[in-house]
């Protein structure tokens, strides 16, 4: 599940449950179609209600870190769990400067 809210240039998304392949796309759909109608100068990815991830949710992050440069704007990451945050470091994510 994901909710969004847009205020003052930043488009923040909530996701919450579990990221998988499946509801990757889905995730994926949905900050891309925001992103694209708003055109946020931050997109900022809120983990805070991420129960499991795997490799998708790197994917995921990734290529958001791309469309935003494309837009001329930065990505955040917050509220990462220890676990997720685990898997977003052997990725190599961490390097990106998105993880807050």
């Amino acid at each position: 599940m994901i909710k969004t809210e847009y205020q003052n240039h930043v488009l923040t998304a909530y996701i919450s449950g579990e990221i998988d392949h499946d509801s990757a796309a889905k995730i994926r759909a949905r900050i891309d179609g925001a992103a694209q109608s708003v055109k946020p100068r931050v997109l900022c990815m809120d983990f805070s209600g991420v129960s499991f991830m795997d490799s998708s949710g790197v994917g995921l992050v990734m290529g958001r870190y791309r469309q935003m440069k494309l837009l001329g704007g930065a990505l955040r990451v917050i509220n990462v769990s220890d676990r997720v945050y685990r898997i977003f470091a052997m990725s190599g994510l961490e390097g990106l400067g998105v993880l807050q």
